[in-house]
């Protein structure tokens, strides 16, 4: 029988796909790559945004629209954070939760077998322990993910995570390095580490975020080493001067920053502060060359005045940001902002939202024009064009390059030419 996965989310999400799809291939079906043409189509969900709750709504029913006949399952975050409502799904013949993965195979045996649907959501345990999965190969990728921590216990006001996911769980260390062998053996030439709360990982066995990144740069064949997104207040100097120390981490740091005011970091929880994290950015950028800043920013947090929200715009111009993802907030129930008073109308969050993703689109700019001139590597990933490829340097600024010859894979010098804003474009500076 042949399977598909359709993931919505983060890169978190993205590994786990990749690893249910290795389980399910090991168990005997086959792996698929049209969702119309499968008998099995599993949907990994997210439940971050209320918008990500719609997208889970719209796939499931365009999954069904498109192929009558096929078992759909739904798993992911969006189930296991809201049970009820997932159960109310009738799309998905069978529903299971992030906690209890490993009844994948026998639920779909299972349903195969009666054809009754079923809902397998089970509470995630505070003791539980690091769900034990490696991926070896990621199909048409040179760039390898590896999820090494799992959970939070940060308890954000917004956010309902820590509800979907657990509390922090760490792969360990020994797993961490076979796996990267693995990767390195397969020719994968850029890990990127990844995590729920990536900054968080080992501090239950007794272990840091170093030591992953240090075992993950051990391997001859890696090249570079990548980190998911950070909480800023774990980069202490000592810790960013640790990190410097590791010639293959590259020099980009997503820094989650939410807002650049004092007030709303302290009604979401935050655990630092506007001056705290310009603190963190400076030590980065001290430490690493020609080091990108990028980020999440949100707006029309409940009650987020005008003046609050100048203040935070004001930081993300000042900040510089390679990057920004910025949304408005989104209301979860079962978190303490989603009773809060002052309430932010969709009008004035959409209108702040404008504003600040104009600002960060500048700060964008800003930074691509001044990576003109210089002669930086690039992993070249696939051809986007005919003899046009296109790739990402250390930073992670996007790159594209003509050239007759097949760069796919390859790791090259390129001079950055040019740039329209959203990549900049450049001429490889050896022979291949």
């Amino acid at each position: 029988m042949k399977v598909s996965v359709i993931t919505l989310g983060c890169k978190v999400n993205q590994y786990e796909s990749q690893a249910m799809l290795d389980q399910l291939v090991r168990a005997g079906f086959s792996a698929c790559e049209s969702a119309a043409e499968s008998d099995i189509v599993l949907i990994n969900s997210c439940t971050v945004t209320s918008t990500s709750d719609h997208k889970v709504r719209q796939t499931l029913h365009r999954a069904r629209r498109g192929n009558p006949s096929a078992v759909i399952v739904l798993t992911g975050c969006m189930p296991q954070a809201f049970p009820e409502l997932a159960e109310q799904l009738t799309d998905a013949d069978i529903v299971l939760g992030n906690s209890n993965r490993h009844s994948l195979v026998p639920d779909i045996l299972q349903y195969l077998s009666s054809r009754q649907r079923i809902v397998d959501i089970v509470p995630h345990e505070k003791a539980a322990e690091f769900e034990s999965m490696q991926v070896e190969r990621f199909f048409e990728r040179t760039r390898a993910f590896i999820k090494i921590e799992d959970g939070c216990n940060r308890f954000c006001s917004y956010c309902i995570i820590p509800y979907a996911r657990g509390r922090v769980r760490s792969k360990p260390l020994e797993e961490l390095r076979e796996e990267v062998e693995h990767l390195a053996a397969n020719g994968y030439r850029e890990i990127v580490l990844t995590g729920i709360n990536l900054s968080a990982y080992g501090q239950e066995l007794g272990l840091h975020l170093c030591d992953a990144v240090e075992a993950a740069c051990m391997p001859e064949g890696i090249a570079r080493v990548r980190l998911g997104s950070l909480e800023p207040e774990q980069l202490s100097a000592d810790v960013i001067a640790r990190l410097a120390k590791q010639d293959k981490l590259c020099p980009q740091f997503h820094l989650s920053l939410q807002s650049g005011c004092n007030a709303p970091l302290r009604r979401m929880n935050r655990h630092y502060t506007a001056d705290e994290y310009r603190t963190i950015v400076r030590n980065l950028r001290a430490s690493f060359a020609n080091c990108a800043i990028t980020t999440d920013i949100m707006v029309g947090f409940p009650g987020e005045t005008e003046e609050e929200f100048a203040e935070s715009l004001a930081f993300a111009k000042e900040i510089g940001f390679a990057k920004a993802h910025v949304f408005a907030y989104s209301r979860r129930p079962g978190t303490k902002a989603n009773d809060a008073p002052d309430q932010i109308t969709q009008r004035v969050k959409e209108e702040r939202s404008r504003r600040m993703i104009a600002a960060t689109q500048q700060t964008k700019a800003d930074f691509f024009q001044a990576q003109l001139g210089r002669v930086e590597t690039v992993l070249f990933e696939q051809e986007v064009a005919p003899h046009v490829y296109d790739g990402y340097t250390a930073n992670y600024t996007p790159v594209k390059v003509s050239s007759a010859k097949d760069l796919r894979g390859k790791i090259l010098p390129v001079l950055l030419r040019e740039t329209d804003g959203n990549n900049c474009y450049g001429t490889v500076q050896e022979n291949i």
